[in-house]
């Protein structure tokens, strides 16, 4: 296989796997009515400044997807809405208490899920896998800055 395919199927592959076990942990600490989704949209709210035209391009999806979305998660409890400063018509979103107790649970569950990973590969070489997995992820709200 060519590299530029096992590179491709091989961080497809972990990042489901991760996408997979993060969900399966945060469902198993009662936020059963979450899907992998809602995860994404939990990194990009709790970024801030988000508006559901953000988030529709942060997810890749339509602004009535997003809508649709965003809707589902007020009603649930994590999501609350907040009046913009600068635009009368968009709206910023923001994670409620419980929102902010989902995404601890997601952080905690990455840290769980990754612990295997960090041990079979040693601290160096797992934080030179992170920096340089840093150095290809694209500039955007969610890149982590260091």
């Amino acid at each position: 296989m060519d590299d530029a395919l096992a590179f491709s199927a091989l961080v497809l592959t972990l990042s489901g796997h991760l996408v997979q076990e993060i969900h399966t942990r945060v469902s198993q600490q009662g936020f059963e009515d979450l899907r992998p989704a809602h995860g994404f949209a939990f990194a990009r709210i709790s970024a801030g400044g988000a508006t559901t035209a953000d988030l529709a391009e942060h997810l890749g999806v339509t602004k009535q997807a997003a809508a649709q979305l965003v809707e589902e998660l007020v009603r649930k409890g994590y999501v609350e809405r907040h009046p913009h400063p600068h635009d009368a018509r968009a709206r910023l979103l923001a994670l409620t208490g419980t929102g902010r107790a989902a995404t601890r649970a997601a952080d905690e569950a990455a840290g769980a899920v990754v612990a295997p990973w960090r041990e079979s590969l040693g601290e160096e070489r797992f934080g030179a896998l992170v920096a340089d997995l840093a150095r290809l992820t694209p500039p955007g709200p969610l890149r982590p800055a260091w």
